[in-house]
């Protein structure tokens, strides 16, 4: 039984503070976050719903949300003559409650009088910082057909990675009967639940949750009425194992949670793969984003390799390998990018302006000639001189700066950051 459009309504939880992916997100919401070059991390959610015909949508956020709402605003259109829509709902202070969002269990209940204005049978729950692509659909016909109260996503890992999600335990019909946060390795033997053969041969024999979520409607009013619990993962679910038929939808596809800068970068620089975990070209599951209606990209005397070109850039490069070149980009001669996401820029500087800049000392938008960059993430709109020399790697130690930030031996340079003529991090 396929569920009617109208039954089912999205929640996109946009996080909290961001702090993990610091400075990406120093200003912006980690939704608003660019990603592959020419998308938001926000798209990535939306677009799941929308390939799945769910189009009532709503994106819950609270930290610098500016960005954010400017890129929905500008992205998601639709048909007047339909019910579609994507709205932001940022935190926002009533009579009844002064307080920010306290945890995602909270956030969704301060908003219930927003979903409350729609009809619904179902509440799709889900994350605002993860890339995958799934048929939603099949969850959602899953959680109808076992008449579960609360469906999960769960992923098959293995040992080695387990200890860093809540782990469940299914029995054979493939409801959840217990639940562990961040289990100790220890205790894995006990934690091992029904996967598919294929799962087996790779040794991912426990399931993971990914924090994608579907309540019944009158449950969630139910819970949201009764508890003052701030947390779906930590709070909710686990209270509700073994008193609720909580059924776990098993998704064997790529998932990964961009929690962190390693796993954004990792993220990111494996979409250059020749056959890449996650598919940017399937006509199935397209990525939807804002059409900004660019140029081509230039070229003149580059080598690319293994790489991403967004649209709209200008590149006299000498050699680009392994990395993803975001839309506007400027690149001058010479200069060698390598395992590098260089987000680009928000605009182009006029001839006119360039020559001012020239004339008065200034270094332009872009990356300038003869530079050497390797693991590094370059933020929006920086300017870097000429003959800059930035070599990442596990050689650095984690430092803070004014214009950039080093993490675990990835460079990031700050959003808007000048880095001078000859300047160095190696």
């Amino acid at each position: 039984m396929k569920p009617k459009k109208k039954n089912v309504i999205a929640i996109i939880l946009g996080g909290g503070q961001g702090s993990r992916l610091f400075p990406l997100t120093e200003t912006r919401s980690k939704p608003a976050v660019p990603i592959a070059g020419k998308y938001r991390l926000v798209d990535i959610p939306i677009s799941n719903c929308m390939n799945s015909d769910i189009y009532r949508i709503f994106v819950l956020t609270q930290f610098n949300s500016a960005s954010l709402n400017a890129h929905i605003k500008n992205t998601y259109h639709f048909s007047i003559f339909s019910h579609a829509f994507v709205d932001i709902l940022a935190a926002e202070q009533t009579p009844d409650n002064p307080r920010w969002f306290q945890g995602t269990a909270d956030a969704v209940r301060q908003c219930m009088p927003h979903f409350l204005n729609h009809d619904f049978d179902y509440a799709m729950i889900l994350s605002g910082d993860q890339l995958y692509q799934m048929d939603l659909n099949e969850m959602i016909e899953e959680h109808i057909k076992h008449e579960a109260d609360i469906s999960i996503a769960t992923l098959p890992v293995n040992a080695k990675d387990a200890p860093e999600f809540g782990i469940l335990k299914t029995n054979s019909d493939s409801f959840i009967e217990s639940f562990i946060e961040k289990p100790a390795k220890e205790l894995l033997p006990d934690w091992e639940s029904e996967v598919s053969e294929q799962m087996k041969s790779e040794g991912k024999l426990y399931l993971a949750s990914m924090g994608i979520y579907i309540f019944n409607r009158q449950f969630l009013l139910d819970v949201m009425e009764e508890s003052s619990t701030k947390d779906f993962g930590k709070e909710i679910i686990p209270q509700a194992v073994g008193h609720k038929r909580i059924f776990s939808f098993q998704y064997e596809g790529y998932w990964t949670d961009i929690g962190n800068i390693d796993s954004f970068f990792e993220a990111n620089i494996g979409l250059t793969d020749d056959l890449p975990q996650f598919n940017l070209f399937d006509d199935n599951n397209k990525i939807f984003t804002r059409p900004r209606l660019l140029p081509p990209t230039k070229f003149k005397k580059t080598s690319i390799d293994r790489s991403i070109m967004s649209d709209g850039c200008i590149v006299n490069a000498k050699e680009i390998v392994r990395s993803v070149i975001g839309n506007r980009s400027r690149i001058g001669e010479e200069t060698i990018i390598h395992n590098s996401y260089v987000m680009g820029n928000d605009f182009y500087q006029s001839i006119d302006d360039m020559k001012v800049d020239v004339a008065n000392g200034k270094i332009l938008v872009g990356i300038g000639e003869r530079c050497f960059i390797n693991n590094a993430i370059v933020d929006k709109n920086c300017r870097i001189g000429n003959d800059v020399h930035i070599e990442g790697g596990k050689h650095l130690e984690d430092v803070s700066t004014e214009k950039y930030m080093i993490k675990e031996g990835i460079v990031v340079i700050k959003k808007g950051a000048t880095l001078p003529d000859n300047f160095t991090i190696k």
